[in-house]
């Protein structure tokens, strides 16, 4: 089950990535977060999701536009830093709370609740109207990229942010796809890069089937991000959005609250 789900997941959010807010890391994360504990979730989704924009550079990088991203990237890829740097220390807190619920015992930790309340942020974005057509000045590209690669170390999340900011700074359509992935790939390495191998040996150790089931969910989102990249005419997505807004919601809420 958790391989089909989580293709599943992969081949649809990767195909509508090009072209959505939200990005595959932020609906793919709480997919991996069903099976698996939050740190292997948000370290397995960030292999995924390097390898899957690397794919996606090949594709449609040539139309990225260098200057936006050098000033949105590099910011960004410091602040992926600090908040993958966060993680690790959320990671090996003890339990904030511990509950009985069902017959089951559920704790509340600190990385659950802040990356549940970091979901349920950004599942606003998709529920609420107004963020769907936030945009700012290309002014504030630098805080942009800071503000969207912190929170894609911490949690994965960062496609709706990133898109908020590359919208308006004049881009054709073309370079804005080209530009947000190239600037998603920096900011991946950069936060892979503090994960670090001594992480991926601590949190993946004991996991069975993870590297291949991150092996799959890449090769899926690879196929996903092919066919996002041969639609060409612009699809509305306005009712998907809501499906993934209310989801993410529920998700965040579950993680913040220790259910899941």
């Amino acid at each position: 089950m958790d391989y089909v789900v989580i293709c599943l997941v992969a081949v649809l959010v990767s195909a509508l990535t090009l072209f959505s807010g939200f990005g595959l890391g932020t609906v793919l994360m709480p997919a991996f977060a069903l099976f698996f504990p939050l740190p292997v979730a948000i370290a397995a989704t960030a292999v995924v999701h390097l390898a899957n924009n690397i794919f996606k550079v090949i594709l449609v990088g040539k139309k990225a536009d260098w200057g936006v991203v050098l000033r949105f990237a590099l910011p960004g890829a410091v602040a992926a830093m600090v908040g993958a740097a966060l993680l690790n220390l959320f990671a090996g807190a003890a339990p904030l709370a511990t509950y009985s619920w069902s017959g089951q015992t559920h704790e509340v930790t600190t990385i659950k609740l802040v990356v549940g309340i970091i979901i349920v942020l950004f599942a606003l974005f998709e529920l609420i109207p107004y963020f769907n057509h936030l945009a700012f000045e290309r002014k504030y590209l630098p805080w942009g990229g800071m503000l969207s690669g912190f929170f894609g170390g911490l949690s994965g999340n960062q496609g709706a942010l990133r898109s908020a900011f590359l919208i308006k700074v004049g881009l054709s359509k073309e370079a804005f796809v080209g530009t947000g992935t190239v600037s998603s790939v920096i900011v991946d390495a950069a936060r892979l890069l503090v994960y670090g191998v001594s992480f991926y040996t601590v949190h993946f150790t004991g996991v069975s089937d993870i590297w291949s089931l991150v092996l799959a969910a890449t090769l899926a989102a690879f196929l996903g991000a092919f066919i996002g990249s041969r639609l060409v005419k612009k699809i509305t997505l306005r009712t998907l959005q809501v499906i993934v807004g209310v989801m993410l919601m529920l998700v965040g809420l579950g993680m913040a609250g220790g259910i899941l």
